[in-house]
């Protein structure tokens, strides 16, 4: 792939289809997310799939420029886009993003998502840095979770998740986003297509293919995003890890600030080991939202291991 160039924002009062782009929100490596007003003027975010290593957007036309060497690569990620519209209009989840419409247009596609206000728990960590309350974890996540469930339940895998993939509405209610990873991946029989991850939060069996990937691999990533917000950065990629690079115990350092409980459900989601790791979202959810917590309870580990497909 060449270097990464600097994309044109589409600009302001652009007419795309029945939409009238107001401003960009975010500017990433793949998309561009906008400000937007639909014809009864309700505001709504789009996303604008626009790789900056594969095509350009520099003059006053809006469709990109795409050299042929990258033009395989660029129709593979807009297929995968695609799909990810799709995927999302099928979930209608409080806690999942909603896509309210997906098309093409400008030689690109874009994904229509409902307009919420707040902020990524990524912005909240840095505002907090170290200082998230335990009871606001384990509300969030168990929130998070039940979005979780319902990704799971439709044979999905989101593959992505992180601080900057999940954000918290204005009353703090967590929104799951970017499933640019998330594939037909649990028993399915299509072709699967091909993957990225997020070096701290990708579990290691993401770094061998989407084949021995399941449950516990985005478990893991809801591991490593609980154990970011207490250390205000992620855990070590797993690669490294795997290499041998030391992985302090979330039992350790914080002791004194959260329950042996948390710091035990963190450690478990961060095991290399699927296995070791609970094999499902809801055992992970019902241990998120007990609220004995403080009380010593023995069997957690063996709870959380044995509570499997459920």
């Amino acid at each position: 792939m060449s270097p990464a160039q600097a994309n044109q924002p589409l600009p302001s009062g652009f007419q795309l289809e029945q939409y009238r782009i107001e401003r960009q929100i975010s500017l990433g490596g793949f998309s561009i997310v906008y400000l937007a007003y639909d014809a009864q003027e309700t505001p709504v975010a789009i996303k604008e799939y626009l790789p900056s290593s594969l095509a350009l957007r520099a003059g006053e036309s809006p469709e990109p420029l795409v050299a042929d060497i990258h033009r395989p690569a660029f129709n593979h990620g807009l297929k995968c886009f695609f799909e990810e519209g799709r995927i999302l209009a099928q979930l209608n989840h409080p806690n999942v993003v909603g896509v309210l419409n997906f098309f093409r247009a400008n030689g690109t596609a874009y994904l229509v998502m409902r307009y919420e206000r707040g902020r990524t728990l990524q912005e909240h960590i840095q505002k907090h840095s170290g200082q998230i309350p335990e009871e606001f974890l384990r509300t969030v996540f168990a929130r998070l979770l039940n979005g979780l469930r319902e990704v799971h339940g439709r044979k999905l895998l989101h593959l992505d998740i992180k601080p900057a993939n999940i954000y918290l509405r204005s009353d703090a209610t967590p929104l799951l986003l970017d499933f640019g990873a998330a594939r037909q991946a649990i028993g399915s029989e299509v072709p699967r297509l091909k993957t990225m991850h997020t070096p701290g939060f990708a579990a290691p069996e993401q770094y061998e293919g989407i084949d021995q990937c399941g449950p516990w691999t985005d478990i893991y990533a809801v591991g490593a995003t609980l154990y970011a917000c207490l250390a205000t950065r992620p855990p070590p990629a797993a690669d490294r890890r795997l290499e041998g690079e030391a992985l302090s115990a979330a039992a350790g350092p914080w002791a004194e600030k959260y329950s042996r409980h948390l710091l035990e459900i963190i450690d478990l989601c961060l095991s290399l080991d699927p296995l070791a790791r609970p094999q499902s979202v809801f055992s992970l959810q019902r241990e998120l939202s007990r609220d004995d917590y403080l009380t010593p309870v023995r069997g957690v580990l063996s709870r959380l291991k044995g509570l499997i497909g459920k």
